[in-house]
């Protein structure tokens, strides 16, 4: 019994470790892209064709998405467009506004029916025509983005792509996968109502602690050729290290109250531990 508590906890703390450690090899990452990239280049110009080929090659901008700059594109769309938007509306617009409204009315009872009126309105009208329309360009861009940096990030481990045998495998894996995500996501959400609160929310982290470790890990599984219920058995097998290594994250977007603050803090967050999956030394029970 003991035995298997300190297997428990070594394992959660090993998944917690790389989770958080990985993210320090960003700052490498770019550099040993573009190291990669010349060793390929030399390796290629063997001829003296081939080698002023190369040279013209070296002499043109490299105009290839890097790590770091598509970070930094999430960030600042994410957090400096999407989540600023919403904090200058509700914290400093909004309350502004009502005081404004206040002054030029003057009568409390008569403003507050105003008020609760005028709120709705703008409330409603932001969501439809900024909220809404900002968040589906959100999920479309960063998706691209995060394929992007997955890509980068296979790119440094010198491992070849594996892709699956047939566009209908790829497509049977991907529907299979949104399937999965969904029902994992709602039962989550169902067990963090479980009436003793403290239960549900330990049971409710947990669930959404190894949905995250599958959405860091799916990018480099799928460029390795592993399916779906491949990525499952691994997942089962050693629940506890993937537990540990989607925690942080897990209680990071869990402190937000707002669904829309909480999906943006996600997608800040969720590039860097692509890379840190991608460099995450995984247990070997498969």
């Amino acid at each position: 019994m003991t035995d298997s508590v300190r297997a428990f906890l070594r394992n959660v703390a090993t998944g917690i470790k790389d989770s958080i450690l990985g993210i320090g090899t960003i700052s490498k990452l770019d550099a040993r892209i573009q190291q990669k990239r010349e060793e390929q280049r030399r390796r290629r110009a063997s001829g003296a064709l081939a080698q002023r080929r190369a040279q013209s090659e070296e002499r043109k901008p490299d105009n290839e998405p890097k790590v770091a700059s598509r970070i930094f594109q999430c960030c600042a769309w994410n957090g400096g467009v999407f989540w600023l938007s919403l904090f200058l509306f509700y914290r400093v617009f909004i309350p502004l506004l009502q005081t404004l409204t206040a002054k030029i009315i003057g009568d409390p009872s008569l403003h507050g029916s105003v008020w609760s009126w005028l709120e709705f309105i703008l409330t409603s009208v932001f969501s439809a025509l900024w909220v809404l329309p900002l968040f589906v360009l959100s999920k479309i861009v960063n998706a691209i983005w995060f394929q992007d940096i997955a890509d980068l990030a296979f790119e440094v481990s010198g491992c070849k792509a594996q892709p699956f045998p047939s566009v209908s495998k790829i497509i049977a894996d991907m529907l299979f996968n949104l399937l999965l995500q969904a029902l994992f996501l709602i039962q989550g959400m169902i067990v963090s109502l479980f009436p003793i609160d403290a239960i549900g929310q330990m049971v409710s982290l947990l669930h959404m602690s190894l949905l995250y470790s599958l959405y860091c890990f799916e990018y480099r599984w799928f460029n390795h050729g592993i399916e779906m219920h491949q990525r499952l058995s691994n997942i089962e097998r050693n629940w506890p290290y993937y537990f540990g290594f989607g925690l942080p994250m897990a209680l990071l977007t869990a402190l937000p109250s707002s669904y829309i603050i909480s999906g943006c803090l996600f997608s800040i967050l969720f590039p860097l531990f692509i890379i840190s999956a991608n460099e995450a030394k995984t247990p070997t029970k498969l």
